[in-house]
């Protein structure tokens, strides 16, 4: 959602331009094509969740409020990095760029335990201020049947909160201005 958000309104330039319909409604479109791929990707884990069975407990239940929180803040990221993306066409690639350190930084293809397992404990304290690892974690652990901690849900929380007030200021200051930027 962050690097094709950052697209939204110019990839719909056409369909802002001739109709009358609110800018969130291409971001709406964005977030629901991203579900869909997402609940295409999902049949994997459920395969795999049926040929490796685990014991399931009322604590996995928490991926459905984490993938509801995941949407949401896919809407407001996407309503942001859209509008400051339409005005400034540079911060499509520097986004890009962002977000594949951020990539290397979040423990996808790594797990954040070596890192206080092997000493690197100052290492482990920069990876929490990654915030895509609150994001994964929140929906990680509960698919996995890990332990949740509960600091990964405040962050989320938070940042959704501050991250809502930012879209909000942003519509109301720049809604009118994207259509002319596109």
């Amino acid at each position: 959602a962050i690097l094709e958000g950052a697209d939204v309104f110019v990839a719909n330039e056409g369909l802002i331009k001739q109709l009358p319909t609110p800018l969130s409604v291409h971001v709406y479109r964005l977030v629901w094509r991203q579900m869909i791929l997402f609940a295409h990707n999902i049949v994997i884990y459920v395969v795999i969740a049926i040929l490796y069975p685990k014991p399931w407990s009322w604590a996995d239940l928490a991926v459905v409020p984490a993938l509801a929180l995941i949407v949401l803040n896919a809407v407001w990221v996407s309503l942001c990095f859209g509008i400051l993306a339409t005005r400034y066409r540079d911060i499509g690639p520097l986004l890009f760029s962002i977000v594949q350190l951020l990539f290397f930084m979040t423990p996808i293809i790594w797990n954040d335990e070596t890192l206080r397992q092997q000493g690197a404990g100052q290492w482990s304290k920069i990876v929490e201020l990654n915030p895509l690892l609150h994001y994964l974690d929140i929906v990680r652990a509960p698919l996995l049947g890990a332990h949740q901690e509960l600091r990964h849900w405040m962050v989320v929380v938070v940042l959704t909160a501050v991250g809502w007030v930012l879209a909000a200021v942003a519509m109301r200051q720049y809604r009118a201005r994207v259509p002319y930027w596109v």
